[in-house]
């Protein structure tokens, strides 16, 4: 199937994808292959991993077909919303009633589109809702099982609340907003401090220890690791 000319969209976070629920396997090629290039795009039969990464911050957008096997599409994204997560959700589905349309938004879907369709239309679609998100300031940050609400000025992890200073704050918040990704000294030095002259790397190891032992409890993986040599990252899966 041949890729649609749609102008080129908001790039996603390093660890975000499109999640695609859709158990028809040539449908959901389809829409691998007219998404690559422009997203990651994750394929799930049944929704739960879908489900799981979008809880977990990881999902920029989930496609939804209405009938997965074993999964009734509109519960999942209920079940969603009920627990205030607003991932944007396109949902497909061959339903095409008008009540079945007002069932999928009604139950939490940002948008609807009717099977079959043209795949220029479905790649408009998910990136008007990809636009959307990159309009909307961002107020809270989340990379794995970190939160960060930038107004309140609070961080978790796991629901476990921590007790940053300003400068930790900041610290943290530039390692939120480049997840997965190399972080050098100098990048640190430069941004979070604003120094423009030569400073020791110890004075960047220093307060990236005090902030490792808050942010990790005893038993918990690290989340923001050494790269020999380079620098540092964010394990948002950590």
């Amino acid at each position: 199937m041949s890729k649609s000319n749609q102008p080129e969209s908001p790039p996603a976070a390093p660890e975000q994808a499109v999640y695609v629920c859709e158990d028809e396997p040539d449908l959901a090629m389809a829409i691998e292959s007219e998404l690559a290039g422009r997203y990651r795009v994750v394929l799930s039969e049944t929704g739960k991993e879908a489900m799981a990464a979008a809880s977990a911050g990881r999902a920029l957008l989930l496609v939804m077909d209405r009938g997965l096997k074993g999964a009734d599409g509109l519960q999942l994204v209920e079940e969603l919303r009920g627990k205030g997560d607003r991932t944007p959700v396109l949902m497909i589905s061959g339903m095409s009633g008008v009540n079945d349309r007002i069932a999928g938004l009604r139950a939490g879907g940002d948008d609807y589109l009717v099977k079959p369709f043209a795949m220029a239309e479905f790649s408009a679609r998910v990136d008007a809702l990809a636009r959307r998100l990159s309009d909307t300031p961002r107020t809270v940050l989340i990379a794995g099982s970190l939160s960060m609400e930038l107004i309140a000025r609070k961080v978790r992890r796991d629901g476990r609340e921590i007790d940053l200073l300003p400068r930790e704050f900041k610290l943290l918040e530039y390692f939120m907003r480049r997840p997965g990704l190399l972080v050098t000294r100098k990048m640190l030095l430069n941004d979070v401090w604003n120094y423009r002259f030569q400073v020791e790397s110890k004075f960047v190891d220093a307060h990236i220890r005090n902030l490792r032992h808050k942010l990790d409890a005893p038993g918990e993986k690290r989340l923001i690791v050494n790269l020999r040599g380079e620098g540092f990252r964010l394990d948002a899966q950590g």
